[in-house]
């Protein structure tokens, strides 16, 4: 049963409706890379400040924070995701970056502004017995090699935005994070409650050195590169029947270099694999394989390989659908079904590691067709895809922090991390080393 307070909080949100709606469209057509989200940082800082939030920018690069802190009690911080994902072929891709939103990131940006909207109001505050951070992330979706180089010298050390943001302390005052996306996962349903496991992965990119030599007149005394990188890859195959469906491993090798006349035996060649798992310890197993074939393969053809390490996203620890989650769910009337034992997303997210410092209430939902990252993706229905997300935030938030922030206070009493961030620093930096 809706109360007064929730009722105004979605009356909030109708009544801003359209507004909501044009956000979401304009960030959609304007996709932007990670750690390279200008224009939607800018807009979703305009937005949080025209609502009296306390706001900061250029947080991680681009990240933008709106704050209410009013009374002491828990902090909820409410993510969305600011960049858009590598996809030439989608009919909204940038036509420079190549960059589009086929990963409904822009769909997670309305529902945290449509929140942020239903908050803003002077009489739902004060029916709140704790704090909101509205979090605008860069770079959720994968970094190449290059472009981690370059920011490192611009001073971003951790590639992913989350890891970033755990690291500089943007993440210090909070308790609770509320997170949500587009389905990752088959369902029917038009929302999906709780967090499912889900993998992590590790990536490192190889340069695989050869010897050069004239393609026809004495192919024998050079030593191929990219045979070698093809013989890695090969072996890599045939490692599959090895793996365990319960671990679900997938590896994914993108070369980016191999050679470069056809009429020479390549000397160079360059890969970038990934290896994704359901856990840290068989990530770092699969990996150890993955480079055994690559050192084999060098050793075979007389060449050598020099691998450089790029950090990864950890596994999520899943969550089942809290209390408050399945409560406003409910009294939105929401067709939905919660995580369940064995659910599983193949996918990798960062939100992974931020679910091993606080709990992580998250929900997904419809409203879409396509494949995600793929050409195809579409927003059909905005309300299920940007006003109703919008509502579940909002109500979830409001259940969370009333009558004293019990069902809060329960969460963070009930929720033991696996790092503080210290011990997680120093393990990240440890992977990369």
């Amino acid at each position: 049963m809706i109360d007064k307070t929730g009722q105004r909080i979605l009356d909030r949100i109708d009544a801003h409706r359209d507004q909501i709606i044009a956000f979401a469209e304009d960030i959609a057509t304007h996709p932007e890379p990670g750690y390279e989200e200008v224009r939607t940082a800018q807009k979703a800082a305009e937005f949080l400040k025209s609502l009296g939030y306390e706001v900061t920018e250029h947080l991680a690069h681009t990240g933008v924070k709106g704050s209410m802190k009013q009374k002491k009690g828990p902090t909820l911080t409410v993510i969305g995701e600011l960049d858009a994902i590598g996809c030439h072929s989608h009919p909204k891709a940038d036509p420079t970056t190549g960059v589009a939103h086929a990963c409904g990131h822009h769909a997670q940006m309305a529902a945290m502004i449509g929140c942020a909207i239903a908050m803003a109001d002077q009489q739902v505050q004060k029916c709140l017995d704790g704090n909101l951070n509205f979090l605008a992330v860069p770079a959720e979706e994968y970094i190449d090699a290059d472009k981690r180089a370059r920011l490192r010298k611009e001073g971003i050390e951790f590639c992913c935005g989350k890891s970033e943001m755990i690291r500089t302390g943007v993440f210090d005052d909070t308790d609770i994070a509320l997170t949500t996306h587009v389905h990752m996962v088959p369902v029917e349903e038009d929302f999906y409650l709780g967090n499912p496991a889900c993998n992590g992965y590790s990536a490192e990119r190889v340069t695989v050195r050869g010897k050069a030599a004239h393609g026809a007149i004495d192919p024998w005394n050079g030593v191929n590169a990219l045979s070698i990188t093809t013989s890695a890859i090969q072996m890599m195959g045939l490692m599959r029947e090895t793996f365990r469906e319960e671990d679900h491993v997938r590896l994914h090798n993108v070369i980016r270099k191999a050679g470069d006349v056809i009429n020479s035996v390549p000397d160079e060649a360059v890969v970038e694999t990934k290896v994704r798992a359901a856990s840290l310890d068989k990530i770092e197993e699969i990996t150890e394989m993955i480079n055994r074939a690559y050192a084999g393969s060098a050793y075979a053809f007389g060449g050598k390989i020099e691998q450089e390490k790029l950090q990864g996203y950890m596994p999520i620890i899943p969550r089942a659908a809290d209390r408050a989650l399945i409560e406003a769910a409910d009294d939105l009337g929401l067709d939905y079904r919660t995580v369940q034992k064995g659910d599983f997303n193949n996918a990798c997210t960062d939100v992974g590691d931020l679910s091993h410092l606080v709990p992580v209430v998250n929900f997904t939902f419809k409203g879409f067709e396509g494949k995600l990252h793929g050409a195809d993706f579409r927003i059909t229905d905005p309300e299920k895809a940007y006003i109703l997300p919008a509502k579940l935030l909002a109500l979830t938030a409001y259940k969370l922090l009333k009558d004293d922030a019990q069902e809060a206070k329960e969460i963070t009493e009930n929720y033991t991390p696996v790092f503080d961030k210290e011990s997680y620093i120093q393990y990240v930096r440890h992977t990369i080393e």
